[in-house]
């Protein structure tokens, strides 16, 4: 599976990858034309209802990764991230938190950072785990950042996103993540790897482009990101299917003869 991926990057070939949290929409997912699934930890926003993915365990990412792992018939590549403060200090816990998520039914796991990760992400790939790297706006740091803002806006900063791309390209991912960056920069560095690099608001020039699930279909209402297309508005159609049933208790008109066993 990594080797299509690869292979597609060599054909000039987007990747579609969509994120992926539970067994239904793994169902669905997985027979839709996409090429892998992310469990990402965004979960802890569009699942769990946190304000941001800081709040995400290890546990968390098991269970949901088993899910999406059961409704995987037909066996896309499926990414799992590693959570917050589970793999940055210590590359043996980071080994050990990847195994877990592997066991769990994950093909591959996904980091955030650059250099300062690259001891984790080599302890990783030598057990033969392949990773995917996470560059730009790593919302793991978002304190750090200040908030959910656009990256690598000056030159210097650009300099160290492709320095730091490279240099996990060296130590053997196999494919980068780049949100939130200008699509200039995301061109750039796209063209300086042999890895495939997937988008997510890093514009058109990228190997492939990667969308939270529920921001697509308009699951998630509280707020949308500028780089995300609603290709649904699930929320509403869920919305007004309930209100259909519960007029329909109400007034008597379900369950109806068809609905009733006798």
């Amino acid at each position: 599976m990594i080797s299509k991926i690869l292979d597609m990057k060599k054909r000039k070939e987007k990747i579609v990858m969509i994120t992926c949290y539970d067994f239904p929409m793994a169902k669905i997912f997985s027979k839709s034309a996409v090429d892998m699934l992310l469990v990402g930890d965004s979960l802890g926003m569009v699942k769990l209802g946190y304000k941001d993915t800081l709040g995400v365990t290890m546990d968390d990412m098991i269970r949901h990764t088993k899910a999406v792992k059961n409704g995987n018939t037909n066996n896309i590549l499926l990414v799992s991230d590693m959570p917050y403060m589970s793999y940055e200090n210590n590359p043996a816990e980071a080994l050990e938190n990847a195994k877990k998520l592997v066991e769990a039914g994950a093909d591959a796991v996904k980091l955030e950072g650059g250099k300062e990760i690259i001891k984790s992400v080599i302890s990783i790939i030598k057990a033969k785990i392949p990773v995917v790297g996470h560059l730009g706006l790593t919302p793991q740091s978002v304190n750090k950042f200040g908030g959910y803002k656009v990256q690598c806006r000056d030159e210097e900063s650009a300099k160290k996103l492709a320095e730091d791309a490279l240099a996990l390209q060296d130590a053997g991912v196999f494919s980068i993540v780049l949100e939130c960056i200008p699509e200039k920069v995301a061109k750039d560095v796209t063209e300086k790897l042999n890895i495939p690099a997937i988008g997510i608001g890093a514009g058109k020039y990228c190997d492939g482009q990667v969308l939270v699930s529920d921001d697509m279909l308009g699951m998630f209402t509280d707020f949308t990101p500028k780089f995300v297309k609603k290709y649904a508005n699930l929320a509403q159609n869920v919305s007004d299917a309930v209100c259909q049933y519960s007029r329909e208790v109400k007034n008597g008109e379900f369950p109806q003869e068809g609905n009733t066993y006798k």
